[in-house]
């Protein structure tokens, strides 16, 4: 049998034989990044430490990135600082009881849930962790700023950096026959 070739993002479990290990990584954006649609800016920190007991591990601790994102409104990208603190307990893959349900199967979560993952083959990707914890920090509506203008919806132009000579009147295209037979009955 040959031994797995460990990438620097994993741990080895089976070499954690102490209650608790102190954890601090720095992992480049390649060794994090999988993805086109999550980008990061700079090293990716992980401090905390590792809590062994039997065959769950516990991982406690703070992740520091800067992901790109790019506004919802004016699609510019700009940077999101990233502090966010980390507890998850992963168990082995084989303690996965009951099994995976349908894709139909309507589960119901527990908080317990939402905080636990499995490991499998005795290793830990903290990479496949990070990406995680990003994708649940990522806002809703990314905004570059609070006040940000967005784009013009008939030239496209960035309104946060230039002004344009649209008419901004909107109206319901839904109404436009209704417009036409008031304007004949009034004109």
């Amino acid at each position: 049998m040959t031994e797995r070739v460990v990438s620097p993002t994993e741990l080895d479990l089976r070499r954690i034989h102490a209650p608790e290990v102190p954890l601090e990584r720095v992992f480049s954006p390649a060794q994090v990044q999988q993805a086109d649609d999550l980008k990061l800016l700079g090293d990716v920190g992980f401090s905390g430490r590792l809590l062994k007991k039997d065959d769950r591990f516990r991982l406690v601790g703070r992740i520091r990135a800067t992901l790109e994102l790019a506004c919802s409104r004016c699609l510019e990208p700009f940077p999101m600082p990233v502090d966010l603190e980390v507890d998850l307990t992963y168990l082995p893959q084989a303690a996965l009881e009951p099994p995976v349900p349908a894709a139909d199967e309507e589960v119901e979560l527990g908080a317990e849930d939402l905080t636990t993952a499995f490991y499998r083959d005795d290793m830990l990707d903290l990479a496949h962790m990070l990406r995680e914890q990003f994708y649940l920090a990522l806002p809703m509506r990314p905004l570059c700023r609070e006040d940000c203008q967005g784009l013009c919806p008939q030239c496209g132009t960035n309104l946060n950096v230039d002004r344009c000579e649209c008419t901004r009147e909107w109206r319901d295209p839904r109404l436009a026959v209704l417009r036409t037979l008031i304007e004949k009955e009034h004109g």
